[in-house]
């Protein structure tokens, strides 16, 4: 069956199922799992499925826009509209501190970065408060693009003490290698986990629509000796990562 059969209104189509623009998508999505439209392929013009569906542009439009939002579709520039391909999924325990790099590793993927920033900084007032900085000083910052296997995963600034890192131009691949290295690794981390909505720098530089689903963390690890090493905040990709913690019943 090819999709101009499958968006047949006849077949799916009704007054009490919800709106039209919901029945539609719904029914695109349903072509994708089936494999009537396959990863990479393109959708037929909004003008196409409007006469097929006998809904109106608006409705095609909107339809379409939802698959977007939802990262089922992504719009090319010029091009049209096309099926995305499925994103693995990487499972990531929160009962252990690892690195990024350690993380997809431990999985066989390779990992890049892609620099943004990297450098010392006049600090912020939140990086004084959090980092125990004096007066005068000054912060390192760095701040990536991080991939698995070629795949755009999250987006991830760090600040630290200059005395914990003093040249942030030496972390190549894993910051915690670095100060694992000169002996300030941290041992243990809180962090904070919100569902956010991706604004359109970080979705393009994830490769998704702006308003996908994404997962901001906010981290703060510690030294053994108590002291705070390192506040990184992360943005992930909603439709890429899984955040697992094992719970045990409390005696």
């Amino acid at each position: 069956m090819n999709i101009s059969e499958f968006l047949d209104p006849q077949e799916w189509l009704g007054h009490r199922s919800g709106p039209r623009y919901v029945q539609l998508r719904r029914r695109i999505e349903e072509a994708i799992e089936k494999g009537i439209l396959p990863p990479d392929s393109s959708l037929p013009p909004e003008r196409e499925v409007a006469e097929i569906t006998e809904l109106s542009r608006v409705t095609v439009r909107k339809a379409i826009q939802e698959l977007v939002k939802l990262g089922v579709v992504e719009q090319r520039q010029g091009s049209g509209s096309f099926v995305r391909a499925p994103v693995a999924r990487v499972e990531q325990s929160l009962s252990h501190l690892t690195s990024f790099t350690e993380d997809m590793k431990r999985r066989g993927l390779e990992t890049t970065s892609r620099w943004l920033e990297r450098g010392v900084f006049i600090p912020s007032p939140e990086e004084v408060l959090t980092l125990g900085l004096a007066t005068g000083d000054s912060v390192a910052r760095i701040y990536r693009l991080r991939e698995a296997d070629g795949q755009p995963m999250a987006l991830e600034r760090a600040s630290l003490p200059l005395d914990i890192l003093p040249n942030p131009i030496d972390v190549s691949r894993s910051l915690y290698e670095v100060l694992e290295q000169s002996g300030n690794r941290p041992v243990r981390a809180v962090q904070k986990i919100s569902a956010v909505n991706l604004e359109p720098g970080d979705a393009e530089l994830l490769g998704v629509a702006e308003g996908t689903a994404g997962l901001s963390i906010q981290r703060i690890s510690y030294l053994d000796s108590g002291r705070v090493a390192e506040l990184t905040k992360s943005v992930y990709r909603g439709d890429a990562y899984d955040f697992v913690a094992e719970l045990r019943l409390s005696t």
